[in-house]
Formats: C-alpha cells, structure tokens, sequence
C-alpha cells in the first residue's frame, strides 16, 4: 500500500512509520491522519509485526495542524469537525500493537499530543516540544488534557499547556514526558532496540497488557481493576500461548510466539 504524507517499512519484527512532509515540518493534515491510522492497521494485521516506531522525515517530528489545511478551512467552513476524530483516534492507538514514538525533532500542538497515546516515548537531544494551543487561540484535543495528565502530573500539565512554552529534550524528560533522551544519531537505533524487545513477546497478550494499563491507568475503583485483571489472566492462562512459554521454559528454548 502506498501512502501520500508518509513512508512504511517493515524491518524483521517491527514497522517503521515516517511522517514525511519535511518541507512543512511533517504539519498534520486529515489526509496523514488518515495514513497514519493505515499503516498501523497494516501493522496489527501482520503477524509478523511485534511493533511499531513511529518517527519525522527532515528536521521536524510534526510542526502542528497545518494552518494552511486545517485552520483556515475551518474558518471559510465557519465550524470545526476536528474533534469528530478525536476518540477513533486515541483508542485505536490504544488498541494497536505497541507503538514508539522517536521525537527527531519539533513537536509542537498536535505533533506533541499525538504522542502521548504511545507506549514508550524516545526524544533526540534536539527535539522540543510544546502544546502551542494557547498561542493558536484554541484548546488542547486527542484526549490530552487527560493522557498529558497521566504523564506527567496535573502541575506539569498545567505549566506546560498555560504557558504554551517549548520546552528541551532535557526539560520534557526530566518532567517524565519522555523515557529516553538520547543523541540525534542514536535515536532510529534506540527506537527500534525498544520495539525489537517488545515485539519478541506474544501479540495477544501484548494487547491485553495495554488495555489493562488503559482501563486501569485511571481508575478509582480498585474492584474493577481487579476483576479486569482476573478476567485478562485467565484467557492468558488458557491460551496457546501461556502453553508454549511453559514448554519452552521446560525444554530451556527460546519460546515462538509467532507461529501459533
């Protein structure tokens, strides 16, 4: 499948989406949302895939919503349909294979909360963030008023979205937005070393870890964690999958996952 606004490879175990706009910072438009949510649906339909990365072509992660794209259309249309995508979206990340984000470089209003729903959050020394929605006149969206939050801390996102600064690698990093601030050479490597170690576990349960990390991350009713758990380690125990990591430890082999 060929795509307009990015470019998908696969590397043994693990998909490599790139925003590729370069010549407007890799800005989002409705067109590379559409081809983001495609490729990663490419990704959870081959078994072969464990995870994803997702990263920018040229000097930018993501510049934001292409004003040109979307804010003026929004204007001559007299409305907004933006927030129509707004749930598909974050739950789709949330229900796909785990997906790291590799920060290369700017990453400002949409750029900046399209990676919260990730996994694991990898930033080069010269990316920098910022939720730039103040300066736009307008709010935050993708349900990162509450994944910022979860984040970071309501102080952190509170500071970082009413100021609406840029701030570092070194500054989101060391609020807890990122997991890993590396060299700009290193970053496509730590990435994938990080989805190579994921994808080595078994898919479905892979799934299930992230759905209870979703449902529970912010629940306050610790019954309902449990039961969500219980529910989730007894299909673990019944599956295929539990079966042959048991015979592999038994038998001193590395378990396959892939071919159940």
């Amino acid at each position: 499948m060929s795509f307009e606004t990015i470019t998908y490879e696969k590397e043994d175990s693990i998909a490599i989406v790139t925003l590729n706009r370069p010549e407007r910072l890799n800005a989002w438009t409705d067109q590379m949302n559409a081809d983001i949510v495609h490729a990663i649906d490419n990704a959870n339909e081959d078994k072969d895939i464990g995870a994803v990365v997702v990263t920018g072509a040229g000097r930018g992660y993501c510049a934001g919503a292409d004003i040109k794209d979307s804010f003026q259309s929004q204007l001559d249309d007299g409305a907004s349909d933006v927030l129509k995508d707004v749930e598909p979206y974050v739950t789709f990340i949330r229900r796909s294979k785990p997906i790291v984000g590799a920060v290369n470089g700017v990453a400002v209003g949409a750029g900046a909360t399209m990676l919260l729903p990730f996994d694991v959050i990898v930033a080069s020394e010269e990316a920098r963030i910022g939720f730039f929605f103040l300066k736009m006149g307008v709010t935050p969206e993708l349900a990162s008023s509450h994944l910022l939050v979860q984040r970071v801390g309501f102080g952190v996102a509170s500071e970082m979205c009413l100021t609406a600064r840029l701030y570092s690698a070194a500054e989101v990093h060391e609020r807890g937005l990122t997991n890993y601030v590396v060299p700009h050479d290193e970053l496509i490597d730590k990435a994938k070393e990080i989805a190579r170690e994921i994808a080595v576990h078994p898919a479905r349960q892979l799934m299930m870890v992230k759905s209870l990390l979703t449902a529970n991350g912010s629940e306050s009713d610790i019954n309902k964690v449990t039961e969500r758990e219980k529910a989730a380690l007894d299909e673990a125990y019944a599956s295929a999958e539990h079966k042959e990591a048991v015979q592999a430890f038994i038998e001193k082999r590395e378990p396959n996952f892939r071919d159940l």
